[in-house]
């Protein structure tokens, strides 16, 4: 054997996890959901339950299609959430019109209560997510994540509509 044949096949150098984008989006996720589990954890809501009722505090009704776009999540899993508000009493599905087959949504007044009860602890999380930025630099961040957003929205599982 010659000596190069018993040297160690080196594997490609790895990018360190800091360097990675999706590591450091995941990192930072788990991080804002710890966050909002212990700033909101006594009303029960998770954060894409609360992103479903504020989309519906925004635009009154919408049918479960147009809120999952609304939220960027599938429709299975709006399906599941939207189960979930209704048995609490935070939201109610009726049948469209003239569509009967559509499920519109809408927030319930205790719903409204509920959100309006849980925003000054959300607002807090939001920004702790990025309170170690001066806030100069928090407007560019939130600025830089829609662009990114935006940039890559049609390669995602499920589309967020924009705007």
């Amino acid at each position: 054997m010659t000596a190069r044949a018993r040297r160690p096949v080196r594997a490609a150098r790895c990018l360190p996890l800091a360097d990675r984008p999706g590591f450091l989006v995941r990192r930072l996720h788990q991080i804002h959901v710890a966050l909002f589990a212990e700033a909101c954890g006594r009303f029960d809501i998770t954060p894409v339950q609360y992103s479903v009722m504020t989309a519906l505090e925004r635009e009154g009704a919408l049918d479960q299609m147009s809120l999952a776009a609304e939220i960027g999540i599938d429709r299975a899993n709006a399906t599941d959430v939207i189960r979930r508000l209704e048995r609490r009493g935070v939201l109610r599905r009726a049948a469209g019109a003239p569509d009967t087959r559509l499920k519109i949504c809408s927030l319930t007044a205790a719903g409204r209560r509920l959100a309006a009860r849980m925003r000054p602890a959300v607002e807090g999380v939001h920004r702790r997510t990025v309170a170690a930025l001066p806030p100069r630099e928090r407007a560019r961040f939130l600025a830089s994540l829609v662009r990114l957003v935006e940039a890559n929205n049609a390669r995602g599982r499920t589309k967020l509509r924009m705007g």
